[in-house]
């Protein structure tokens, strides 16, 4: 009897301009019936660079339309972001204090792409098609204490200088997003 080996998910990770800031590839497993993915598998992304203390207590799922975009957000807890179906445009800016405080990474995720974001870097997204399925895992249980206590930058910062791929003047922003103070400012 032979035994056949199960084809499975594959992680591996990169480091970014922003320590601690780690993009990760998953792959996916697939035949005529669709595919198969791992989002979240500890073992593997913590032997592809993800810190072994990340410890998830909840999992959050945001659905948005092309053109929306959020951010940025710098709150007092770690996050793992994901895509589960679309394609997004994600900035992020590191707000700890420092020497790289102000410096920016880009990169488009789709759901063969995710992200470790630690605490004290801002995270922002722009969704690129419909039906954008935007996942994150957090380690700290989510409040409005914590919610009213993150820093938050404005998106359109020329100091950030982020490019969005849909100009932010026809984006959906929130009311909240678009009064967000500059970097100067914080």
């Amino acid at each position: 009897m032979s035994i056949m080996s199960v084809p499975t998910t594959q992680v591996t990770g990169h480091a970014t301009e922003i320590p601690g800031l780690i993009v990760f590839d998953v792959t996916k497993v697939g035949d005529e019936r669709g595919w198969f993915q791992e989002k979240y598998q500890k073992e593997k992304l913590v032997a592809a660079g993800m810190p072994a203390d990340f410890n998830v207590v909840q999992n959050s799922l945001v659905y948005n339309r092309k053109g929306v975009t959020r951010g940025f957000h710098a709150e007092p807890w770690d996050k793992y972001v994901s895509v589960a179906s679309g394609r997004v445009f994600v900035a992020y800016v590191d707000l700890r204090a420092g020497e790289r405080f102000g410096r920016t990474v880009t990169l488009e995720l789709d759901e063969e792409k995710a992200v470790f974001v630690p605490r004290g870097v801002g995270n922002s997204y722009q969704c690129l098609t419909d039906d954008c399925y935007y996942l994150y895992s957090v380690n700290q249980h989510w409040s409005e204490e914590a919610y009213k206590n993150s820093l938050a930058v404005n998106m359109a910062d020329p100091e950030i200088g982020i490019n969005w791929p849909i100009p932010l003047s026809e984006a959906i922003l929130s009311d909240r997003d678009r009064a967000h103070p500059m970097l100067s400012e914080i």
